[in-house]
């Protein structure tokens, strides 16, 4: 029998993902996939708007994609927005262009719809067990967190506390001063209070973190190890007191020098510092021996759903 084949964009308040797929029952296979960091959300997510370099950006990284989807002969083509655009008061206008353009229809998803989509995209990597973990998603304009088992997620929230907008808050020198890290902790305590509440209600005995920030902390340890990343896998692990280490050492170098750490990768290198310190500051509320790294999240979610993972809103992507 020959395959569906499907087209899904992940845009990103950092970044745009295209994943081009072959879907059969229950499983898919990857024609081809690529990730380009087009930042939508520099220079304007803290005034809720999408500045016109960003726009720019963006569209010429979508008609890429277009004529990537066009050359596959793909026409199921599933595309979807977060955070930046959800909160951009030209976000209708930017979706809009993008239809009349390149006719990509984009869904503007809403948080809560996010966090399932990464959850379902977690539940599929084989991250998860019985027992209750803190699942979360460090995106550049909004953070998912989820707990759940690999039968349901118990609780799920978004939080507009991504780290394109913790940058733009808190981290104006480099290497980031104490100082800094200083208030964005306070302001993390202040704005995740749902959050240390869910942990308590639910006791959550492992954490997952999904792609981006820790896909790039897992190079990093991978590579301090001389660890080759099996190709096949989906789930690696992350000792805690291995992405201590990195931490510290995140803290204390300037850009260039975090450049030149092996297995960083150019696009992660501005945002890493504050997302670690989002991720320190989590390990203070979730008593953990390691950090599982899941490489599926929103993009695989959709494939789950597509592929009759699961049964969950799949009438959405229809």
């Amino acid at each position: 029998m020959k395959p569906r084949k499907a087209a899904i964009i992940d845009m990103g308040t950092n970044t745009f993902h295209l994943l081009l797929v072959n879907l059969y029952e229950g499983d898919f296979t990857t024609i081809y996939k690529e990730k380009i960091a087009v930042k939508i959300g520099q220079g304007g997510i803290s005034d809720n708007t999408i500045t016109q370099d960003a726009k720019k950006r963006a569209l010429q990284t979508l008609l890429h994609f277009r004529n990537l989807i066009d050359g596959e002969g793909i026409t199921e083509v599933f595309a979807f927005a977060t955070s930046a655009v959800r909160n951009a008061e030209n976000g209708k206008q930017f979706v809009e262009e993008i239809k009349e353009k390149f006719n990509i229809a984009v869904q503007v998803i809403d948080g809560q719809q996010e966090a399932q989509l990464i959850y379902e995209g977690i539940r599929f990597s084989g991250s998860l067990s019985r027992e209750n973990h803190l699942m979360m998603d460090i995106g550049g304009g909004s953070v998912e967190f989820i707990i759940g088992n690999e039968y349901e997620a118990l609780w799920k929230q978004s939080f507009e506390i991504g780290g394109q907008r913790l940058l733009d808050l808190f981290h104006y020198h480099d290497p980031i001063q104490a100082e800094e890290v200083s208030n964005l902790t306070l302001f993390l305590e202040e704005k995740l209070t749902d959050l240390v509440d869910a942990i308590r209600t639910y006791t959550p005995t492992g954490l997952v973190g999904a792609s981006g920030t820790f896909d790039t902390l897992s190079d990093i340890y991978y590579a301090s190890q001389q660890i080759k990343k099996g190709k096949t896998e989906q789930s690696f692990l992350l000792p805690r007191v291995g992405f201590e280490i990195i931490a510290d050492q995140l803290l204390n170098l300037n850009k260039s020098e975090r450049l030149k750490i092996p297995g960083m990768i150019p696009m992660r290198v501005d945002m890493i510092v504050v997302a670690s310190c989002l991720i320190s500051y989590i390990l203070k509320h979730i008593s953990v021996e390691k950090l599982v790294c899941s490489s599926f999240a929103l993009k695989e979610g959709v494939i789950s759903q597509l592929i009759g993972k699961n049964s969950f809103e799949s009438a959405q992507l229809n």
